[in-house]
Parts: C-alpha cells; structure tokens; sequence
C-alpha cells in the first residue's frame, strides 16, 4: 500500500487546507484510496473545496494517529475525470455510496500528485515518508 495513504488512513480525519483570495481554509476529510499506485482522494464539485483546488491545486494535508504521530503531506489535488477513478473510489470507501455514485455530475476524485510527506513525533527527529 501506498506509505501516504496508510498514514491517512491510520488517522482516519485528516484536515487538508487550501487557499481561497489569499485566506487559508482548512477542513476535515476521511476518504482516501490507493489507484493506479497514487493517493486520491474525492469530495463534491458544489463545495467551496473543489473551486478553490481547481484555482489553486497546492494542498498541505495533516493528520494525527492515535499513537501521537502525524503526518504532514504537502502537493497538488489534481482532477482525475474517469468513470473508472470513480469507482475505484466508491469501492474503496463503500460509505461514500451513501453520497455519490459514479455519474452523478458532482461526485470528484482527486490524485495527490508531487508529494512530499513527513510523519512527525513528540521527542523525535522527523522522518520523511518515501515509496
């Protein structure tokens, strides 16, 4: 599996921010997949989130494990329009089903592209997440 992905995961809500005329905005996110060998990730093209990422593709993404370890993810959201991504998604995240289905006109995924990651700890030296 995808190191990112498994350290998203592991923390179950991870928090992705963005810009938006020049104002950070941050909110929380869930669902996230391994596709193709990239993480993707899916929200709806009617939220403010999905402007602001087709504007600005640049994201930090941070999330922290129960154990008292984070990850801190920074790179580009990029759209990915296939019918397949779509459903890839739906089955990984069987719950978004709830939500979306693969042609529905709103449902987005989107591939973490470019990433840096680093997972950090109380009392350690950061570690930098490589595949």
């Amino acid at each position: 599996m995808n190191r990112i992905v498994a350290e998203l995961s592991a923390a179950g809500t991870f928090y992705i921010a963005t810009v938006e005329d020049a104002q950070p905005r941050v909110r929380p996110f869930g669902a996230v997949i391994e596709y193709e060998g990239a993480p993707y990730l899916c929200t709806n093209n009617q939220k403010s989130v999905f402007k602001q990422l087709a504007a600005n593709p640049r994201v930090e993404i941070c999330g922290m494990k129960q154990d008292g370890t984070w990850v801190r993810v920074t790179g580009n959201l990029v759209r990915d329009d296939s019918a397949a991504a779509r459903a890839a998604m739906l089955e990984g995240v069987p719950s978004l089903r709830r939500m979306y289905s693969v042609d529905d006109g709103i449902f987005e995924v989107l591939r973490l592209e470019n990433a840096t990651a680093m997972l950090y700890s109380f009392g350690a030296d950061p570690v930098v997440i490589t595949e």
